[in-house]
Protein backbone atom coordinates (compact mmCIF):
# COMPACT_ATOMS: atom_id res chain seq x y z
CA UNK A 1 0.00 0.00 0.00
CA UNK A 2 2.85 2.39 0.86
CA UNK A 3 4.43 1.64 -2.51
CA UNK A 4 1.26 2.56 -4.40
CA UNK A 5 0.90 5.76 -2.39
CA UNK A 6 4.55 6.65 -3.10
CA UNK A 7 4.14 6.03 -6.84
CA UNK A 8 0.91 8.05 -6.98
CA UNK A 9 2.52 10.90 -5.01
CA UNK A 10 5.45 10.91 -7.41
CA UNK A 11 3.19 10.95 -10.48
CA UNK A 12 1.00 13.76 -9.14
CA UNK A 13 4.07 15.81 -8.19
CA UNK A 14 5.69 15.12 -11.56
CA UNK A 15 2.54 16.06 -13.51
CA UNK A 16 2.18 19.23 -11.43
CA UNK A 17 5.77 20.17 -12.25
CA UNK A 18 5.11 19.67 -15.98
CA UNK A 19 2.03 21.89 -15.78
CA UNK A 20 3.96 24.56 -13.90
CA UNK A 21 6.77 24.46 -16.47
CA UNK A 22 4.59 25.57 -19.38
CA UNK A 23 2.74 28.07 -17.18
CA UNK A 24 6.01 29.86 -16.41
CA UNK A 25 6.25 30.93 -20.07
CA UNK A 26 3.36 33.34 -19.57
CA UNK A 27 2.85 36.57 -17.65
CA UNK A 28 -0.68 35.46 -16.80
CA UNK A 29 -2.67 32.21 -16.95
CA UNK A 30 -6.42 32.41 -16.33
CA UNK A 31 -8.72 29.60 -15.20
CA UNK A 32 -9.70 26.82 -17.59
CA UNK A 33 -13.20 26.83 -19.09
CA UNK A 34 -14.29 24.46 -21.85
CA UNK A 35 -10.76 22.98 -21.70
CA UNK A 36 -9.01 26.27 -22.56
CA UNK A 37 -7.42 29.07 -20.55
CA UNK A 38 -6.61 32.60 -21.66
CA UNK A 39 -2.89 33.34 -21.35
CA UNK A 40 -0.89 36.55 -21.71
CA UNK A 41 2.69 37.09 -22.78
CA UNK A 42 4.28 40.43 -23.64
CA UNK A 43 0.86 42.12 -23.48
CA UNK A 44 -0.85 39.77 -25.97
CA UNK A 45 -3.49 37.14 -25.22
CA UNK A 46 -4.39 33.78 -26.68
CA UNK A 47 -5.64 30.43 -25.38
CA UNK A 48 -3.93 27.18 -24.42
CA UNK A 49 -5.30 23.73 -23.67
CA UNK A 50 -4.66 21.88 -20.40
CA UNK A 51 -1.36 20.52 -21.72
CA UNK A 52 -0.14 24.04 -22.48
CA UNK A 53 -0.49 23.74 -26.26
CA UNK A 54 -1.41 27.04 -27.91
CA UNK A 55 -4.84 26.68 -29.54
CA UNK A 56 -5.53 30.37 -30.26
CA UNK A 57 -2.40 32.41 -31.08
CA UNK A 58 -1.35 35.19 -28.70
CA UNK A 59 -2.33 38.10 -30.96
CA UNK A 60 -5.21 39.67 -29.01
CA UNK A 61 -5.22 42.69 -26.69
CA UNK A 62 -7.61 40.97 -24.26
CA UNK A 63 -9.29 37.57 -23.90
CA UNK A 64 -12.15 36.46 -21.67
CA UNK A 65 -13.02 33.02 -20.33
CA UNK A 66 -14.52 30.50 -22.73
CA UNK A 67 -18.23 29.74 -22.43
CA UNK A 68 -20.23 27.39 -24.64
CA UNK A 69 -17.04 26.68 -26.64
CA UNK A 70 -16.44 30.32 -27.57
CA UNK A 71 -14.07 32.90 -26.15
CA UNK A 72 -14.43 36.67 -26.41
CA UNK A 73 -11.33 38.41 -27.77
CA UNK A 74 -10.41 42.06 -28.29
CA UNK A 75 -8.23 43.38 -31.09
CA UNK A 76 -7.62 47.08 -31.71
CA UNK A 77 -10.53 48.10 -29.47
CA UNK A 78 -13.09 45.78 -31.10
CA UNK A 79 -14.48 42.52 -29.72
CA UNK A 80 -15.30 39.24 -31.42
CA UNK A 81 -15.21 35.51 -30.68
CA UNK A 82 -12.95 32.54 -31.36
CA UNK A 83 -14.02 28.91 -31.10
CA UNK A 84 -12.41 26.07 -29.17
CA UNK A 85 -10.61 24.84 -32.31
CA UNK A 86 -8.77 28.15 -32.65
CA UNK A 87 -10.88 29.51 -35.50
CA UNK A 88 -12.23 33.05 -35.63
CA UNK A 89 -15.97 32.65 -35.08
CA UNK A 90 -16.86 36.35 -35.27
CA UNK A 91 -14.23 38.80 -36.45
CA UNK A 92 -13.68 41.58 -33.85
CA UNK A 93 -16.18 44.30 -34.74
CA UNK A 94 -18.22 45.03 -31.59
CA UNK A 95 -17.63 47.74 -28.96
CA UNK A 96 -18.28 45.11 -26.27
CA UNK A 97 -19.41 41.49 -25.93
CA UNK A 98 -20.25 39.13 -23.08
CA UNK A 99 -19.83 35.38 -22.93
CA UNK A 100 -22.40 33.07 -24.46
CA UNK A 101 -25.13 31.88 -22.09
CA UNK A 102 -28.00 29.67 -23.20
CA UNK A 103 -26.88 30.04 -26.82
CA UNK A 104 -26.97 33.86 -26.77
CA UNK A 105 -24.33 36.54 -26.23
CA UNK A 106 -24.66 40.24 -25.50
CA UNK A 107 -23.03 42.48 -28.13
CA UNK A 108 -22.76 46.25 -28.40
CA UNK A 109 -22.19 48.75 -31.18
CA UNK A 110 -21.57 52.17 -29.73
CA UNK A 111 -23.95 52.56 -26.79
CA UNK A 112 -26.56 50.11 -28.09
CA UNK A 113 -26.80 46.54 -26.83
CA UNK A 114 -28.50 43.49 -28.25
CA UNK A 115 -27.90 39.76 -28.68
CA UNK A 116 -26.42 37.33 -31.17
CA UNK A 117 -27.31 33.65 -31.33
CA UNK A 118 -24.96 30.66 -31.48
CA UNK A 119 -24.56 31.09 -35.26
CA UNK A 120 -23.36 34.69 -34.83
CA UNK A 121 -26.55 36.20 -36.27
CA UNK A 122 -28.13 39.18 -34.50
CA UNK A 123 -31.24 37.65 -32.96
CA UNK A 124 -32.38 40.56 -30.75
CA UNK A 125 -31.74 44.03 -32.24
CA UNK A 126 -29.21 46.36 -30.65
CA UNK A 127 -31.78 48.70 -29.16
CA UNK A 128 -31.01 48.69 -25.43
CA UNK A 129 -28.85 51.01 -23.30
CA UNK A 130 -27.42 48.00 -21.51
CA UNK A 131 -28.03 44.24 -21.27
CA UNK A 132 -27.10 41.27 -19.11
CA UNK A 133 -26.72 37.60 -19.95
CA UNK A 134 -29.54 35.11 -20.38
CA UNK A 135 -30.37 32.69 -17.58
CA UNK A 136 -33.56 30.69 -17.16
CA UNK A 137 -34.60 31.97 -20.60
CA UNK A 138 -34.62 35.62 -19.50
CA UNK A 139 -32.14 38.50 -19.79
CA UNK A 140 -32.14 41.83 -17.96
CA UNK A 141 -32.11 44.81 -20.34
CA UNK A 142 -32.17 48.56 -19.82
CA UNK A 143 -34.38 50.67 -22.09
CA UNK A 144 -33.63 54.19 -23.34
CA UNK A 145 -35.51 55.66 -20.35
CA UNK A 146 -33.04 54.00 -17.97
CA UNK A 147 -35.47 51.40 -16.66
CA UNK A 148 -34.67 47.71 -16.46
CA UNK A 149 -36.91 44.77 -17.30
CA UNK A 150 -36.52 41.23 -18.63
CA UNK A 151 -36.93 39.84 -22.14
CA UNK A 152 -37.09 36.30 -23.48
CA UNK A 153 -35.00 34.87 -26.33
CA UNK A 154 -37.48 36.19 -28.89
CA UNK A 155 -36.91 39.72 -27.56
CA UNK A 156 -40.38 39.95 -26.02
CA UNK A 157 -40.83 41.82 -22.73
CA UNK A 158 -41.66 39.28 -20.02
CA UNK A 159 -41.09 41.28 -16.84
CA UNK A 160 -41.97 44.98 -17.34
CA UNK A 161 -39.44 47.80 -17.35
CA UNK A 162 -39.87 49.11 -13.82
CA UNK A 163 -36.52 48.62 -12.09
CA UNK A 164 -33.63 51.05 -11.59
CA UNK A 165 -31.25 48.10 -11.94
CA UNK A 166 -31.58 44.34 -12.49
CA UNK A 167 -29.23 41.35 -12.51
CA UNK A 168 -29.43 38.04 -14.39
CA UNK A 169 -31.28 35.24 -12.61
CA UNK A 170 -29.29 32.88 -10.43
CA UNK A 171 -31.09 29.80 -9.09
CA UNK A 172 -34.41 31.33 -10.25
CA UNK A 173 -33.84 34.54 -8.28
CA UNK A 174 -32.68 37.95 -9.53
CA UNK A 175 -31.67 41.07 -7.63
CA UNK A 176 -33.36 44.34 -8.57
CA UNK A 177 -33.31 47.92 -7.32
CA UNK A 178 -36.40 50.15 -7.14
CA UNK A 179 -36.19 53.63 -5.65
CA UNK A 180 -32.88 52.85 -3.97
CA UNK A 181 -34.23 49.70 -2.28
CA UNK A 182 -32.97 46.23 -3.16
CA UNK A 183 -35.30 43.29 -3.72
CA UNK A 184 -35.16 39.68 -4.86
CA UNK A 185 -37.65 38.64 -7.51
CA UNK A 186 -38.72 35.30 -8.95
CA UNK A 187 -39.03 34.31 -12.60
CA UNK A 188 -42.55 35.76 -12.64
CA UNK A 189 -41.22 39.19 -11.62
CA UNK A 190 -42.90 39.13 -8.22
CA UNK A 191 -40.95 40.26 -5.16
CA UNK A 192 -39.70 37.42 -2.96
CA UNK A 193 -37.78 39.45 -0.36
CA UNK A 194 -36.70 42.99 0.33
CA UNK A 195 -33.39 44.01 1.85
Amino acid sequence: MKTIFFILSFLVTDLGAVAQTWMKKYDRVNSFNCGLAAVRKDGKYGYVNEEGKVIVPLIYDEARAFSENRGAVELDGKWGFVDSNGNVFIKPRYADVYSFHEGMAVVAVGDEYGFIDSTGKISIPLSYSYAGSFSFGLAPVCNKKGLWGYINKEGKEVIPFRFNYATPFNESIARVVVGGLRYSIGLDGNVITGE
